[in-house]
């Protein structure tokens, strides 16, 4: 099966294509011309999650463009590569690509980890940095080491460590197990039956499940070892991209005191907002109000970074 026969490059307004970026063929969703805002999503979902957000930027008068990460929806499976750091220069690889030169990340979950990344990495390639339901890097190993509360609701990342059984529990009954994630970890406005069989359907397309729990397990296996030293190190310096943190007050797997945190990192104009009775899944839950937040600050010129 593949990922153009498994229902990954799905029909609307937007034009599918593959870009070349950092040794590897990505797949892409794009919609309308002006600056680029390039959308990562976060796990266990794939391009599809930005929907909505590619149509209000069109409008708007953005050039959207919706990523699949590298392993995952119809981007290439390669055998290793996924470090953040890695990961991260995909997407800065992709801005490049696309003949861009800066775009404003909007990255959600592990998308989000990686937006905080690039905008370290490659401060000059990261006009505006927008980050949903994911602390800064640091902050995420902090709370996940320190406090009890997030250890708990981060049980999943602790069970990606096992070799072979999260691959073969993600596959298990259709991708079932995505369903569940996915719904539980939304809060009152649950996805329909079409959007879950949508991620479970991509999930099932050959060594996803395994490309999709790989960054976890390295986030974990590095924390000792010398590759993971030197990124937390290097994820020391300041974030110096304007940046807007969003986040849903009931979300249980990141939660707030866990995120709100991250402004400590950041030296450059900074935004947070909360979104009430909404889970992991803000962009999905409440597009409308989400949208509306992520383009009051895009067109917000106070937030333009002034580069030295």
């Amino acid at each position: 099966m593949t990922a153009s026969d498994s229902g990954v490059r799905i029909d609307g307004p937007w034009t599918h294509r593959d870009v070349a970026a950092n040794g590897a063929r990505f797949h892409i969703a794009e919609l309308g011309e002006g600056p680029l805002v390039l959308l990562l999503h976060g796990f266990p979902q794939f391009w599809w999650t930005w929907r909505h957000q590619l149509e209000a930027l069109a409008e708007a008068g953005y050039r959207a463009v919706a990523m699949d990460l590298r392993g995952v929806g119809g981007s290439d499976r390669t055998p290793r590569g996924y470090d953040p750091a890695n990961l991260a220069l995909d997407i800065t690889g992709v801005v490049r690509s696309l003949g861009e030169p800066d775009a404003a990340l909007v990255g959600h979950d592990l998308g989000g980890y990686l937006a905080w990344t690039a905008a370290v990495m490659r401060p000059k390639l990261v006009r505006r940095l927008v980050v949903s339901s994911m602390p800064h890097p640091r902050r995420w190993r902090a709370a996940m080491l320190s406090d009890l509360a997030q250890t708990r609701a981060g049980a999943y990342v602790w069970g990606f460590q096992r070799p072979w059984v999260p691959e073969r529990r993600l596959v298990a009954d259709d991708a079932a197990l995505v369903g569940e994630l996915i719904t539980e970890w939304s809060g009152p406005a649950k996805p329909d039956d079409k959007a879950l069989a949508a991620y479970r359907r991509a999930m099932l397309i050959p060594s996803t499940a395994h490309c999709s729990v790989e960054p976890y397990r390295w986030m974990v296996r590095s924390l000792a070892r010398p590759d993971g030293v030197q990124f937390y190190r290097r994820m020391k310096r300041p974030v110096r991209v304007p940046t807007l943190q969003l986040h849903g007050a009931l979300d249980p797997a990141m939660r707030t005191r866990s995120t709100a945190g991250s402004v400590a990192y950041v030296e450059s104009a900074y935004r947070w907002r909360l979104f009430e009775d909404v889970g992991h899944f803000p962009h999905e839950e409440d597009p409308v109000a989400f949208s509306t937040e992520l383009l009051d600050w895009l067109a917000d010129p106070a937030q333009d970074r002034h580069d030295a």
